[in-house]
C-alpha cells in the first residue's frame, strides 16, 4: 500500500547526494528515491514527514526562513552525535523557552537545524 503524507519538508541545496547520508543518519530514514538532482528520503513509520533534497542553483544566503528541529529528550546526547556526522553548532550553550531547551546546528551545507526537546501540547 502508498502512503502519502500530508506534509513534506523540502531543503534547497547545492548537492543532494551529499547531504543525503547526513540527513538519512541524522534521522534514521531510508533513501526512497535518488538522483543527482533530488534525493527523497523518508521516516520508519508514517509519524513523521519526508524530507526532500532538492538541487538549487544559488547558494544559501542569510538565515532560513524556515528550519527542522530534531526533536530529543536528550539535547546534548544528540547534538553530540549530529556533530559526529558532520553538522556544527552555531551558538554555545542550550537555550530555553519555557520548558523547551534547544541547540541551533548547521548541517554540512550550512543550512539551519535545532536540536530541541520540542513542545508539548
Amino acid at each position: 500500500m502508498n502512503r502519502k503524507a500530508t506534509l513534506e519538508v523540502i531543503l534547497d541545496c547545492s548537492d543532494p547526494q551529499k547531504l543525503m547520508g547526513f540527513w538519512r543518519e541524522a534521522l534514521g530514514y531510508r533513501v526512497h528515491y535518488s538522483e543527482p538532482s533530488l534525493a527523497v528520503l523518508v521516516p520508519p513509520d508514517a509519524n513523521a514527514y519526508p524530507l526532500l533534497l532538492q538541487r538549487v542553483p544559488e547558494p544559501k544566503a542569510g538565515k532560513n526562513r524556515m528550519h527542522v528541529d530534531i526533536v530529543t529528550d536528550d539535547v546534548a546526547v544528540e547534538v553530540e552525535r549530529l556533530e559526529a556526522l558532520g553538522a556544527r553548532r552555531l551558538h554555545d550553550g542550550v537555550r530555553s523557552f519555557g520548558p523547551t531547551r534547544w541547540v541551533t546546528m548547521a548541517d554540512p551545507e550550512g543550512n539551519e537545524f535545532c536540536v530541541s526537546t520540542g513542545v508539548d501540547w
